[in-house]
Order: C-alpha cells, then structure tokens, then sequence
C-alpha cells in the first residue's frame, strides 16, 4: 500500500460504497500477500488515495503531473 498522508475529506466523500464493495473483492496476487483483517478499511484506503491523487495530483510525480508540449518539446 502506497505510504502516504491521510486521503482529504473530499477524496474520502467520492468514494462510493459500491467502488468500496468490488474493489474488497481482492485480486489473486492481493491474496498471495495475504489476506486483511478488514478488505472493506483497505479498499476504502486504497480508492480514497487514488481520490486524492486525482484531486491534487502532484506535479513532480510522472503519474501524477499533467505537462503541456511545450514543456517536452524542443524550443529554437
């Protein structure tokens, strides 16, 4: 699980309870780690944090920063 600061209240509040249900619904290499106690908390961390990186992306992270071409291309 990514190490990060508690997800925001508004990240917390975009998570729904049905993304919280199938996503508790662990993927075999999630079970292969080993099960949690509670699937239901870690699914509600794991989308809230997604939540937060959506609504304040991080622009030094390459995932998370959004550049215009000019800030790629080479200028004369």
């Amino acid at each position: 699980m990514p190490d990060m600061k508690e997800p925001s209240a508004e990240a917390h509040a975009n998570v729904t309870e049905h993304n919280v249900e199938t996503r508790a619904q662990l993927l075999p290499e999630e079970r292969a780690v080993g099960e949690s106690a509670d699937p239901q908390k870690q699914a509600e961390l794991i989308l809230a944090e997604s939540e937060e990186r959506t609504i304040h992306p991080d622009p030094d992270d390459a995932q998370g920063g959004h550049r215009q071409s000019a800030d790629t291309a080479d200028l004369p």
